[in-house]
Formats: structure tokens, C-alpha cells, sequence
């Protein structure tokens, strides 16, 4: 109700009047905001937000980013200013001050929210990327130079390999700042870009609204679309108008594929069967070209691309695969072996997930500060490090 709450007074604040819902107890009552009472009403769940983090619930632990970098003097500085997109502070914490248990707590409200509110958000950025200073370089695909083999020729144990990237357009703000009318708008336009793409690269768009449950959910299922499942997303507006304005694009083989806002305004992917690493790299830096000539990707100096979350800027480039590896995952040093390659385990079915038959999500762990080619190399030697350490366990 909260999340709700604070979300109508942002889209009505530049009205004279607005309606909002508030939860007393059992009962709810109708509250009339007029004027200055608007702001205020608007600084009161501010504060409310700011003291849950401050005093979370008892039974709840707030270790998060977030709540270690903002501090009561950036809180001040930073409470009342606003990007040329509308967005706030209380935007950009709300998901961590609802969800006091979230690791990184903070999303940008829009790609200014990365300027405006630079005090606490490049502290979190720091942190969670493990770097001193913020100065990605500029892109380097380096699609020239990427001449290695397949990962597992054999097939025996890399099950798919799956390359996204997230991108954001620059004249738009991410999720809690954006209309109804914002997300048509987006959609329109990447869809008329994606339309443009040929060959290998050809293929329709599939808007979410109007997918019947079946269709979504099998392609959920087979990794190809995104949900609304997640509440972190779901606190800090990524919701909002659900499924107004998005979808998912795909080529007839599904080897390219890209969905329209989800967490991020575009996610371009490019995935396929078995261990060929460098043709799946290729087919995406290809499509990213093309829709470079169309369409205007947010940047930053230092940052690198920008996208809705701060875990994920630079490169944003995520390398997988889904390899089957029960051996080493068994091990008690396997995160450690994993952190030694800079690379992380997930379930196949994401972040926070369970593996399932012994196959694990396996991809490159940096995003910031290392070109896109870096990131593929540092992924295929992981990889390749895995797959070596798991023949040794197993006897091979």
C-alpha cells in the first residue's frame, strides 16, 4: 500500500489536487491534498521512507548498500532536489527503504539521477563494483579479435550460451518517473528500430499486452521472456501499467532477442545451444551496431552506458552459460574458486534461485571498468577454468 501510495502523489505532483489512498488499520479513508499540502504530503513519505531504513522492523536485517552510504548529511543535501526528468531521492530508495533487506537498495530514478544525486549513488556504485575510481573506458567490442574456439566441443557439459546487454534511451527516465504515454512512446520507437534489423537478425515483436497466459508462460519458462515477480522491481515502480508498453522481439530460431521494459528501457540478447561463445558474442555486437544507427543510448562519462540499476552499468554486458558442473559446485571453495576467475554461480532460473540437476548459471562477474572485450575474455577463461576443474574432479 505504501509503495502505491507514494507512487500516486508522485504522478499527481504538479497537479492542484489529488486523491490518495491511505491504509489506517483495518479501514481506509480518502485524504483531499491541495497546494502546498502537496509537497508536504510528499516530504512526509520521504521522511517515513528514510525512518524505516533508520529503524527497520525487528524480525528484518538492513545490511544494504544503500543504507551505508547515505547518510544523514546526504539525506539533507540530497531530499529535495530534482532531475530535468521529475525524479527524486525518494524514487531512487523507496525499493530499499520498503525491501530493508535488499543488497543494493538504491535504483537511479532516470539517466540525470546518476548526475543529481551522484553523492550517493557513486558511493553505492564503488562499492558494489569494487573499483576506486569511476572511469570506464569507452566501448571496445573488440569483435575482430574474438577468435577462440568452442567452449565444449563435445557438448557434454555446457548445456546454452546466452550475451545480453541492458540499454537505456536518453530522452526518457526509467520506471518510477515514467507515464503510461512515456512507455507507448518507448515501445514505439524500439520496436520501429528492431523492425529495421535484416537477415539473421530479422524478426517480430510480441507485445505482453494481449499475450495470451499460455504463450507467456512457456516462453517464460524457456527463458525467453521476462515477469512481474520480483519485489524489489516491483517497489521501485518497474510495474507500473503492467503490461502497458512492453514485449519481446525474437528471431524466428530465437537466437536474438530483445525485450522492452522490463527492468531496462531494451535488453538485447543473443543465446543459443551449446558452447559457441564467439558466434553468439558476434551476433550481438552486430544487432548492437545496427540499432545504433537509430536509436540514442544513455551514457556518462566514467559510467559507461546507464541503465534503471546500479549493479549493472559500464559494459552491462552479461556473458552466460548453463553448464553442467555437479562436482565443483559440490565443493565448500566454490564460490571461491569462482571469485579467483572473477566470474559468479547462479540457478538457471536467475539471481537467488536453486540449480537444477546440477547445472549452474555461470557468467562474468564486472561490468565497470573493463571493456566489452575484456568482459567476454574474462568469461571465456572462467569458463574454460570450470570446465577443466571439473574434469579433475571427476577423473577425466
Amino acid at each position: 500500500m505504501y509503495a502505491r501510495y507514494s507512487r500516486e502523489v508522485d504522478k499527481n505532483r504538479e497537479t492542484a489536487k489529488t486523491s490518495i489512498q491511505e491504509e489506517d488499520g483495518a479501514a481506509s479513508q480518502q485524504a483531499i491534498v491541495n497546494g502546498d499540502d502537496l509537497k508536504a504530503a510528499v516530504d512526509q513519505e520521504l521522511m517515513r521512507l528514510w525512518n524505516r531504513l533508520q529503524n527497520p522492523p525487528p524480525e528484518m536485517h538492513c545490511n544494504s548498500l544503500l543504507k551505508r552510504h547515505l547518510t544523514q548529511e546526504l539525506f539533507d543535501d540530497l531530499k529535495h532536489k530534482k532531475t530535468r526528468f521529475g525524479g527524486t531521492l525518494k524514487d531512487c530508495i523507496r525499493s530499499g527503504c520498503e525491501n530493508v533487506d535488499s543488497g543494493v537498495g538504491i535504483y537511479a530514478c532516470d539517466p540525470d539521477g546518476y548526475t543529481v544525486f551522484a553523492p550517493v549513488l557513486d558511493a553505492v556504485i564503488k562499492d558494489y563494483h569494487k573499483v576506486d575510481k569511476l572511469n570506464h573506458p569507452e566501448p571496445d567490442f573488440g569483435e575482430e579479435k574474438v577468435d577462440f574456439p568452442n567452449l565444449d566441443p563435445s557438448g557434454e557439459m555446457i548445456v546454452s550460451t546466452r550475451v545480453r546487454v541492458g540499454r537505456s534511451h536518453d530522452s526518457y527516465g526509467f520506471p518510477p518517473v515514467l507515464s503510461k504515454e512515456d512507455r507507448i512512446d518507448m515501445e514505439k520507437k524500439t520496436v520501429e528500430a528492431l523492425k529495421t534489423l535484416k537477415d539473421d537478425l530479422k524478426g517480430t515483436y510480441y507485445p505482453l499486452e494481449g499475450m495470451s497466459k499460455e504463450d507467456q508462460k512457456k516462453l517464460t519458462e524457456d527463458h525467453f521472456l521476462f515477469n512481474d515477480s520480483d519485489r524489489f522491481l516491483r517497489a521501485a515502480g518497474g510495474y507500473d501499467d503492467w503490461p502497458t508498453g512492453r514485449g519481446i522481439f525474437h528471431t524466428d530460431d530465437k537466437k536474438f532477442l530483445a525485450w522492452v521494459n522490463e527492468e531496462d528501457h531494451m535488453r538485447f540478447i543473443s543465446m543459443q545451444m551449446g558452447g559457441d561463445l564467439k558466434e553468439v558474442y558476434k551476433r550481438l555486437v552486430k544487432a548492437i551496431r545496427e540499432l545504433e544507427k537509430k536509436l540514442t543510448f544513455a551514457k556518462r562519462d566514467g559510467l559507461g552506458y546507464l541503465t534503471f540499476c546500479p549493479s549493472n552499468l559500464g559494459t552491462t554486458l552479461r556473458a552466460s552459460v548453463h553448464i553442467k558442473i555437479p562436482k565443483l559446485a559440490a565443493t565448500p571453495d566454490f564460490k571461491a574458486f569462482c571469485d579467483k576467475y572473477n566470474i559468479q554461480a547462479r540457478g538457471i532460473h536467475g539471481e537467488h534461485t536453486e540449480s537444477v540437476g546440477g547445472v549452474y548459471d555461470i557468467s562474468n562477474k564486472r561490468r565497470l571498468g573493463l571493456t566489452e572485450y575484456e568482459a567476454i575474455l574474462e568469461m571465456k577463461n572462467g569458463v574454460e577454468a570450470v570446465i577443466k576443474k571439473e574434469k579433475e574432479l571427476s577423473g577425466k
